[in-house]
């Protein structure tokens, strides 16, 4: 690990980074680092103590360490996300398989850093998934909603509404959706997405895409025309199925 002075550029205001760690000498070294990167520091040693300060904080990123004393980081994640919860999480763990990741990712979390790790890079990753869920304030105007048939996403208030409905996603399929919305009509291929939702290749694995595709259909296709066609062996496109009419947004 590096020297926490070692220190990414300050947020441009000061979010707040719960720390879920149970090596008090870690969850040490990362709140230090945080604080002095200008982010305001909750810690917690367990599980039952971080869904407490979930609950009274509400922090801005969750820094995750996956071997707790009283619940693993995949599952605390899964119970965050089944509450509505959808903080972004970044997850410590000592696990360096593709399928620990994909599991992690899975389970709804945002990124993966690996132990032994350098602080700095749990800096700028930190600064990257607020930036990416638009929590970092002092950005530019809103832009305009993206919009496909009777599907819109607004990106300045992450909201996301189809035929007329509300649709609660996590701040990954948000992305994913405003990737797909982004290049209506063409096909995307998995590598691509990839880069453009999670910033890496995962080793050429491509199934943590299928997975989040699987959930972002389980969520908008529920009671109208699927708008996310599979093309086989290739990746996914956002378009209306071919015996589909048009229906004007709402």
């Amino acid at each position: 690990m590096t020297d926490p002075n070692a220190l990414a550029r300050p947020p441009a205001a000061r979010h707040t980074v719960l720390v879920v760690e149970d090596d008090a000498s870690i969850r040490t070294l990362l709140a230090s680092a945080l604080t002095a990167a200008g982010y305001a520091v909750v810690r917690a040693g367990g599980g039952q103590e971080a869904m407490f300060a979930v609950g009274s904080r509400r922090p801005d990123l969750i820094v995750l360490d996956i071997m707790l004393p009283d619940t693993d980081g995949f599952q605390f994640t899964r119970d965050l996300r089944a509450q509505g919860v959808y903080t972004p999480v970044l997850f410590l763990t000592a696990r360096t398989g593709v399928e620990d990741r994909i599991i992690g990712l899975s389970s709804g979390g945002d990124d993966y850093v690996t132990k032994p790790f350098h602080v700095q890079e749990v800096l700028l990753r930190v600064r990257a998934i607020l930036r990416r869920s638009g929590a970092t304030a002092g950005t530019a105007g809103a832009r305009p909603p993206l919009r496909y048939a009777d599907l819109t996403l607004d990106e300045s208030s992450h909201e996301v509404m189809r035929a007329g409905r509300p649709v609660k996603l996590s701040p990954t399929e948000f992305r994913l959706l405003a990737c797909l919305l982004a290049h209506p009509e063409r096909v995307l291929k998995k590598p691509e997405i990839l880069q453009q939702v999670w910033r890496y290749d995962f080793s050429g694995d491509t199934r943590i895409v299928d997975t989040y595709v699987k959930n972002l259909r389980r969520k908008l296709d529920r009671d109208a025309p699927p708008l996310i066609h599979t093309v086989r062996g290739v990746g996914y496109c956002l378009r209306l199925p071919p015996d589909a009419t048009d229906p004007a947004p709402r």
